[in-house]
């Protein structure tokens, strides 16, 4: 695609990154949720799977859903620097969303974290994954969080322990901002990072061709799905 000079001028310069190495996480069902990074060119799709959400006001889903839906057409639109986002499928359907970007070399910035299917412990999962990128494969020094529900509160500041830096400001607003720290992660790696690697080509196959959910119908609050 040629891009004019205008709009090339409106591009933030892009940081190489690592890509995020697929993995497969067998869930207390039995079933085995891949988790994987997306190209951006598949963010219309998962753009489909956020939009059914942005009304449902219970556990927060609807500035969360608002928000990432917002996060990944910038994204799709060169209009935020340096954003990757994560997805996890059970044959091949989307069950969780996470995303996030780099600030700077030493320190990543989470954005949002979204499950699509409730019960499973999916978002504790991908939230791990999501850290474990940030960490393990671009060697970062620490991660800005906030939270936007109790829940996240919950599941992200307090059980991993994290350190409070309300002098930081995040992009989100909100809650003072808390870090996770490299020190920190290897503390709580082992109990929240899990799945294998590498993801046998057959399973891998059930993951390159998202699928959007029929239904949200374990989501508390959710209506009707929207095609």
């Amino acid at each position: 695609m040629i891009v004019d000079k205008m709009e090339q001028s409106l591009r933030p310069v892009e940081t190489p990154m690592a890509e995020y190495p697929a993995k497969y996480i067998t869930l207390a069902t039995g079933e085995k949720m891949v988790v994987r990074q997306i190209k951006r060119e598949e963010v219309p799709l998962i753009l489909e799977a956020v939009k059914p959400l942005m009304t449902v006001e219970k556990d927060f889903y609807d500035i969360v859903a608002s928000r990432m839906y917002s996060e990944l057409l910038g994204y799709l639109r060169y209009r935020v620097k340096d954003e990757y986002c994560l997805i996890g499928t059970i044959d091949g359907v989307i069950v969780g969303i996470v995303n996030g970007r780099l600030l700077d070399e030493k320190v990543g910035m989470s954005y949002h974290t979204m499950t699509l299917r409730q019960g499973l412990r999916i978002g504790a999962q991908l939230f791990a994954a999501k850290m474990e990128y940030h960490f393990d494969f671009l060697n970062q020094e620490e991660v800005w969080i906030v939270a936007e529900s109790p829940n996240g509160f919950r599941r992200w500041m307090i059980e991993y322990e994290l350190e409070s830096r309300p002098e930081v400001w995040h992009e989100l607003g909100g809650v003072p901002t808390y870090v996770l720290t490299k020190a920190l992660w290897e503390k709580h790696k082992a109990a929240k990072c899990t799945g294998r690697r590498p993801v046998k080509e057959e399973l891998l196959k059930t993951a390159e061709n998202p699928i959007l959910p029929s239904t949200y119908a374990q989501i508390p609050g959710f209506v009707r799905c929207e095609k």
